[in-house]
């Protein structure tokens, strides 16, 4: 490999010939040699879509020479193309605020612009990183307007993801709306119900949960760009930051506006900390439907085995024809994951100081990261399983018959403690509730037969429809 020297102002420092990045970049693989883990594509997008804006409003405002301003523009096409993404070379973990993140950017749209121009690499004399790229900049207001637009960037695709599972959830309600069977609460046996209305809950709840992270999603868009280094706007300027973010919200079709408050979204990633919030909530509720699809297909014959879950894989090497719910364990799995996301994001916007938060690189991927795992989950949720799931009746339908909570419906009509009395003793004795009741003389064959009909006890109200006891 060969080497070009370049400078600033810490001394000299070999640069790969043919890299975009440039000496500070290079430091920055020095000192953070951490993870192996680099900005997401989301993120790399978002920050050079500021770095176009900026270009064009400062082009516009007669700060910038329009042809080193057009050059840099294309530059940042290329990049929005997927040209040079393999130059964004900074480790996740990096110094505070993410200035190696921001100059990083700034070197690789230099060095473009600069060869668009007829330049050289590294020379810097045509196109600068700082004077050019980074103008009415800096990294305190590049950085959170990028991890705001990148979090909205991808917001939308996982409230699709989550509308989309809970639609197939409910419309296994609809297949399964006649399915008796028996509910549980506390892992024992409740009143009964359908598995039609077993599964619309778990359609709700993911669509209350998708309803929150948009919600959310709405306080992600004040930009602070043009706020730079503290909140005041020096060497922006209100011209400079409403051009700029109406550029923003053209490129992206994104109702951006300038923050109404400068120094709140410099100093606070409290949004980012309500968004991330809202997202844990949706992996709970995912997650809650992912262990119940495990419980209630476990078996096949030792378990509950009321659902059948599409085999995808072969469940042992081992034990042949074992077959496990595979896509829910791996749900599983992603929603403990997107809680260590919310827990890291909520501790390092705790971690804030002053007037800047200097955490926001781990916070950025994080977010995106929680945000782009549990919307891959939730797909594969919903096209490996959910759509795929069947019902075994006659199994629901047995383990109702064996189960004493039907005496609940009972309660109205000769009370409590006679109801209890009874499913205590068909616990013990294995005989069905009714033959006791009639034994005991408490109600007739008739009014028994009506009361204790399962299809009863499925709907608000008195079971059998009458008023129970006077």
């Amino acid at each position: 490999m060969t080497y070009r020297t370049e400078r600033d102002p810490l001394g000299e420092r070999q640069v790969p010939a043919g890299a975009y990045y440039g000496i500070q970049t290079v430091r920055a693989l020095e000192n953070f040699p951490i993870s192996g883990l680099r900005a997401s594509s989301e993120f790399v997008t978002a920050t050079v879509l500021v770095k176009k804006a900026a270009a064009e409003a400062n082009a516009t405002l007669g700060r910038l020479d329009r042809r080193m301003a057009d050059a840099i523009v294309a530059a940042a096409d290329e990049v929005l193309a997927g040209g040079l993404r393999d130059q964004f070379v900074v480790d996740v973990y990096q110094a505070g605020a993410g200035t190696s993140h921001n100059m990083n950017a700034n070197e690789v749209l230099a060095n473009r612009a600069a060869e668009l121009l007829g330049g050289t690499r590294g020379t810097y004399d045509r196109v600068h990183p700082n004077d050019h790229v980074n103008m009415g900049q800096s990294t305190n207001d590049v950085f959170p307007t990028a991890t705001r637009l990148s979090v909205l960037l991808v917001a939308s695709t996982l409230v699709d993801a989550a509308r989309g599972l809970a639609h197939s959830l409910e419309q296994r309600a609809g297949a399964f709306s006649t399915v008796l069977k028996v509910g549980r609460t506390h892992l024992q046996d409740a009143v009964p119900m359908t598995l039609g209305q077993e599964f619309g809950g778990y359609a709700a709840c993911v669509e209350r949960g998708s309803d929150g992270v948009e919600r959310a999603a709405t306080g992600l868009r004040e930009m602070n760009l043009g706020a730079t280094a503290v909140g005041t706007g020096l060497n922006a300027g209100h011209e400079f930051t409403r051009r700029a973010v109406g550029l923003l919200a053209e490129y992206t079709s994104l109702p951006l506006v300038p923050a109404e408050n400068r120094f709140r979204v410099t100093q606070s990633m409290g949004d980012l900390v309500s968004w991330s919030g809202s997202v844990r909530r949706l992996s709970t509720e995912v997650g809650k439907v992912a262990s119940d699809l495990r419980l209630l297909s476990s078996g096949p014959r030792a378990g509950l085995a009321e659902i059948t879950l599409p085999a995808v894989q072969p469940g042992s090497s081992i034990m042949p024809g074992k077959v496990n719910p595979s896509v829910p364990e791996m749900v599983n799995q992603v929603c403990y994951q997107v809680l260590g996301c919310d827990l890291t994001i909520a501790a390092a916007a705790d971690a804030g100081q002053l007037e800047l938060n200097v955490m926001m690189p781990v916070m950025a991927w994080n977010a995106l990261h929680a945000a782009t795992i549990l919307r891959q989950a939730m797909i594969v949720l919903r096209t490996r399983t959910v759509d795929g799931i069947v019902a075994d009746e006659e199994r629901c339908r047995e383990l109702l018959d064996r189960s004493t909570a039907v005496a609940t419906a009972l309660s109205p009509y000769i009370g409590y403690a006679a109801t209890a009395e009874d499913a205590k003793a068909s616990v013990a004795t294995g005989r069905p509730i009714r033959e006791l009741v009639l034994e005991r003389g408490l109600m007739d064959a008739e009014s028994l037969d009506r009361v204790l009909a399962p299809e009863s006890m499925t709907e608000p109200g008195i079971a059998g429809g009458a008023e129970g006891r006077r």
